[in-house]
């Protein structure tokens, strides 16, 4: 499993000591965490980005940090992991991104998790990779449409509180051919 991949410009790595301090800014940024049920310490940031880069030695993939190549900004996450146990329905792997809110709206989102659908199908020889979000969150809906990715199941967060506007979320999921399909349709709009 290779510890890093490129696109045409982002190189998704292993996280780095220099990335924390970037990350934790995102965690604190009332946009980025709209639809997550609260911000995150410093403290949580840290941690979660320690359980994201330990993935790759647990499981062989993980989530990578993003970095611009043009820049060498660190502009957030991206990667695969294990659904976790707690959310109802079969299991698998989830395909899941975060970017700091200056790098919204330029495609990266997309371009990133084509990267690790790439890698989810081609090295990993996966067969369908999931995602998960609130009803709610229409913009990472939409890059999970624009995935090739199909609705499949609304479902009760259950570490969400009832009467949060965030508790009903919705899982997507995307086959290997249908992710193919939509990266060509995707190349052909170019």
């Amino acid at each position: 499993m290779p510890l890093e991949t490129r696109t045409a410009r982002l190189l998704l790595r292993r996280w780095r000591e220099s990335d924390l301090a970037p990350f934790a800014a995102m965690g604190e940024d009332p946009e980025v965490m709209r639809y997550f049920p609260s911000r995150l310490t410093r403290t949580q940031s840290d941690e979660l980005a320690g359980r994201a880069d330990r993935l790759f030695e647990t499981h062989g993939y993980g989530l990578w940090a993003l970095e611009k190549q043009s820049t060498g900004d660190f502009i957030g996450f991206t990667g695969l992991a294990p659904v976790p146990a707690f959310i109802p329905g079969p299991g698998g792997l989830e395909v899941g991104w975060r970017l700091a809110r200056s790098f919204w709206g330029q495609g990266y989102a997309t371009e990133a998790a084509r990267a690790a659908l790439d890698v989810a199908f081609g090295r990993l020889d996966l067969e369908q990779v999931q995602a998960i979000t609130a009803v709610i969150n229409e913009p990472s809906r939409a890059v999970m449409e624009r995935l090739g990715m199909t609705a499949t199941a609304e479902f009760q967060h259950p570490k969400i509180p009832v009467g949060s506007p965030l508790r009903v979320h919705i899982r997507y999921a995307v086959s290997r051919a249908a992710a193919a399909q939509a990266c060509a349709a995707a190349d052909l709009t170019r």
